[in-house]
């Protein structure tokens, strides 16, 4: 009589949780941002006797405070993702504002800026706002690819030195007069869909093309991506390039959006956009990130604005509780890079 074999491979044995799949990054993001709207909702019932979620007007105007700063940190995901950091985006903001705007004066406007210059197509603000956003992220890439300066260090220089330019350039005195063809870019829904125009594009050159590839190759080790044959500094140029090019597409939208500019725009968006990377999934460390999660975190940092708003809590005590969320995702994304390493 045979005995059974009881023995098993290591193939056959069933491991608990083997086959069971991680929720991604971002599906977990996205419940915070429900649980996130539900704690709103039911303090909203409890200390207002409203509803948060229940309010078309709110949820509009919160998507619309928010798409600037989305702009903003589709740039600063990506050099977050190098290993980097820009601390200039805020700045450029207010300095591409200002210069847009001068170029985008009505002529029934009195103290126009250049008054030569005025009722120009709205192409040209628009392009002009860019290309200056595009000089300042270049600026940058070049001090931190050639010159070996830490990206904190140069960014932090061109974010002192746009701010100081753009109160230079009209003496502090704030820009006014618009066309009405450049306000139009400000108006309505379309800082909503160009924010969401935006991640798509990005969304899909860093997940499906070669400048994705390289972008998060030299985030996870800068000198693997070096001997493998990517041009490290140029690409970095690159990456910098465009986030300063979208500082300056939102410069443009918040001139539009306010219909005046003012050399004091764009104060803290910086941080902002890299606190919508962080709690968005994008590590400090370089190398992890995607756009979709900063979309989800942008959305957060709006919802939670939105909430503290609706809850009538005071403005100073929205920036300590907003810290404290920003120092969260940094401690949980520590442990979780603890965790892949493992």
């Amino acid at each position: 009589m045979s005995v059974p074999n009881t023995s098993a491979t290591p193939s056959s044995v069933a491991v608990p949780g083997a086959t069971r799949r991680r929720l991604p990054v971002e599906a977990n993001i996205l419940l915070i941002l429900i649980g996130i709207a539900l704690v709103f909702e039911l303090l909203g019932w409890i200390f207002i006797g409203q509803s948060f979620l229940a309010n078309p007007q709110r949820l509009t105007i919160m998507i619309l405070q928010v798409s600037v700063i989305g702009i903003i940190s589709v740039g600063v995901t990506q050099v977050i993702i190098t290993g980097g950091i820009d601390l200039s985006s805020g700045s450029v903001v207010g300095l591409t504002a200002m210069i847009a705007a001068s170029f985008a004066q009505s002529s029934t406007w009195t103290k126009a800026l250049y008054p030569a210059l005025t009722d120009l197509p709205v192409i040209v603000p628009v392009v002009i706002g860019l290309g200056i956003g595009l000089l300042a992220g270049t600026i940058n890439g070049s001090l931190i690819a050639y010159t070996r300066i830490p990206p904190f260090i140069a960014t932090l220089g061109m974010m002192v030195s746009a701010r100081g330019v753009s109160k230079w350039y009209t003496k502090g005195q704030p820009v006014s007069g618009l066309t009405d063809s450049f306000n139009v870019i400000g108006s309505g829904i379309w800082p909503v869909v160009i924010f969401l125009t935006v991640a798509a594009i990005f969304h899909i050159a860093l997940r499906y093309t070669r400048y994705g590839k390289f972008t998060y190759a030299i985030g996870a080790n800068v000198q693997a991506a070096r001997v493998s044959g990517i041009d490290v500094e140029r690409h970095l140029i690159k990456v910098y390039a465009i986030a300063g090019l979208l500082a300056g597409l939102a410069g443009v939208v918040t001139a539009a959006r306010a219909q005046t500019a003012q050399a004091g725009m764009g104060v803290m968006y910086e941080l902002d956009a890299i606190a919508a990377a962080v709690i968005g999934g994008t590590s400090l460390t370089g190398g992890v990130g995607r756009i979709t999660g900063t979309v989800i975190g942008t959305i957060i940092l709006g919802t939670m604005t939105s909430g503290f708003t609706f809850l009538r809590v005071d403005a100073f005590y929205q920036e300590i509780i907003k810290g404290l969320i920003i120092i969260a995702a940094v401690v949980a994304d520590v442990y979780r890079q603890k965790g892949r390493k493992k």
